[in-house]
């Protein structure tokens, strides 16, 4: 049955609305490469006690070669039975579509079976498009679910979108959310005066997904024109793959920007302003930037190796793994942005999680 925007339970719609943390959750595999529960249920238990707001599953971080070896719908089973095994907490759920209208519309129906709240949606299958298609895609798609839009990187598959696109998606009566993350400050405009000029700042909440600004993003007022008039949208929160590692030192700096905008007349200190180079130097070991993107996924696993959630740093693609000089640039801003880290809190409740 579809789902819908009013169909959310409140305290759901509440988390998004007011800004949380979703990280994106990666697949946890063995040395034969096959699904292991164990490590899975593991990371799921990590980002329910780290105190993430919500999790985002079957995304890029998953992994969107689970479609293919058969495991999609088991990993998003997986997450939701783990999260309400640990916790009875409300948390936001939502589950990657991508592919083609038939493939997505699948996917979402598949999602709404297993209880989640809103899907993410990846455009990147249908690059080559028109935007009038990729309306009627997203459309088609929300039908089903409620759609959180996303503006990939053009570096790993996004298509460049228009101010006209979001202004006509955010004028979708079943769009929740939009994960921007384009990487690029022109972009991420152009997804503020589509939202502006749909009249959505309110309905529909911008969540960054913008790895080399996450700070800045969630500090800055974005301001935009209409009808002759300045029009303020702000960043809510963060649905990141950069948040699957570190993950409670992420809930703490989302809660001191939040408490500084509040108390200092939504203006933050240079202390934590200058926080966002950091993480920005941070990510840019942990997504392997130095040799575009490589890797990634492996280096968020890499650094989830190291503090004991995962077995190894296996894909599902062999092909995929560390960059050339990557691991030597994690142990880089482990030196140099160690403080950043949550190995302490990991090491007190890794056995725990591994039970």
């Amino acid at each position: 049955m579809p789902l819908k925007r009013d169909d959310l339970p409140p305290a759901v719609l509440s988390l998004l609305a007011q800004g949380t943390v979703i990280p994106a959750h990666p697949l946890a595999l063995n040395a034969r490469r096959q699904f292991d529960p164990r490590r899975q249920r593991a990371l799921t238990r990590y980002y329910v006690d780290s105190g993430a707001g919500g999790l985002a599953v079957g995304v890029h971080t998953t992994q969107f070669k689970i479609r293919e070896v058969g495991l999609y719908e088991k990993v998003l089973a997986a997450a939701m039975r783990d999260k309400a095994d640990w916790s009875e907490r409300p948390m936001a759920m939502i589950a990657g579509l991508c592919g083609a209208t038939s493939q997505a519309v699948r996917e979402a129906q598949t999602s709404v079976g297993l209880g989640y709240h809103a899907g993410l949606l990846s455009l990147a299958a249908m690059s080559q498009a028109s935007e009038d298609e990729l309306i009627a895609h997203c459309e088609a798609v929300a039908r089903e679910i409620p759609l959180i839009g996303f503006y990939l990187q053009t570096v790993v598959g996004g298509p460049v979108l228009s101010s006209g696109f979001w202004r006509r998606f955010a004028s979708l009566p079943n769009v929740l959310a939009i994960k921007v993350a384009p990487f690029n400050r022109y972009r991420t405009l152009d997804v503020v005066r589509g939202l502006i000029d749909a009249r959505a700042e309110d309905r529909v909440f911008l969540y960054t997904g913008n790895d080399d600004h996450i700070v800045l993003d969630l500090s800055l007022p974005f301001m935009g024109m209409r009808d002759g008039q300045p029009v303020t949208a702000r960043f809510r929160g963060g649905l990141l793959g950069h948040w699957s590692v570190w993950t409670s030192s992420a809930v703490q700096l989302l809660a001191a920007i939040k408490q500084e905008l509040a108390s200092g007349g939504g203006a933050l200190s240079p202390p934590l302003l200058a926080l966002d180079s950091r993480v920005t130097d941070c990510n840019s070991a942990f997504f392997d930037v130095a040799n575009n993107f490589h890797g990634c996924i492996a280096g968020c696993h890499e650094v989830l190796r190291r503090q004991g959630l995962l077995e190894g740093i296996w894909c599902l693609d062999p092909v995929e793994g560390l960059g050339r000089g990557q691991s030597e640039e994690i142990d880089r801003v482990y030196r140099a942005h160690g403080d950043l880290s949550d190995d302490a809190f990991v090491r007190k409740n890794l056995d725990r999680w591994l039970a």
